[in-house]
């Protein structure tokens, strides 16, 4: 369900409802989508969304996508499948176009925030 982007100003989150399974991923993945007008075929728009995993989730497969994303944990721990090294919230991440990342994993679980977007600017992994 897209919720297109609009002006929101300091709406209260709750984050015990309005979840759904993350479509394309394993089970113990959900979204909430708080703004969304992203187009990935005509390359603009964003979309801010919250992620949160179950504890002991993993995702199976690295990621790579043609638009901007940051990521904040905003609670919990999220670490990669191929390493041990998990990070504690809080932690950020921001990916460049084109930048591999993934696949992730979960211990204890997490809630992310994510921002992906288009920039017209464009950028290239360095």
């Amino acid at each position: 369900m897209k919720a297109r982007r609009s002006h929101v100003e300091m709406e209260k989150l709750d984050f015990q409802s309005g979840w759904e399974p993350l479509a394309g991923f394993p089970g113990g993945l959900d979204v909430k989508m708080l703004a969304d007008d992203l187009n990935e075929a005509e390359k603009t728009g964003g979309r801010t969304r919250l992620v949160r995993f179950a504890p002991g989730t993993a995702t199976t497969t690295p990621l790579t996508h043609d638009y901007w994303e940051e990521v904040f944990l905003i609670e919990g721990r999220l670490g990669t499948v191929a390493s041990d090294n998990a990070h504690a919230a809080p932690a950020y991440s921001c990916r460049p176009p084109g930048t591999p990342h993934g696949p992730f994993v979960s211990d204890t679980g997490c809630i992310l925030l994510e921002l992906q977007y288009y920039s017209a600017a464009g950028a290239t992994v360095t």
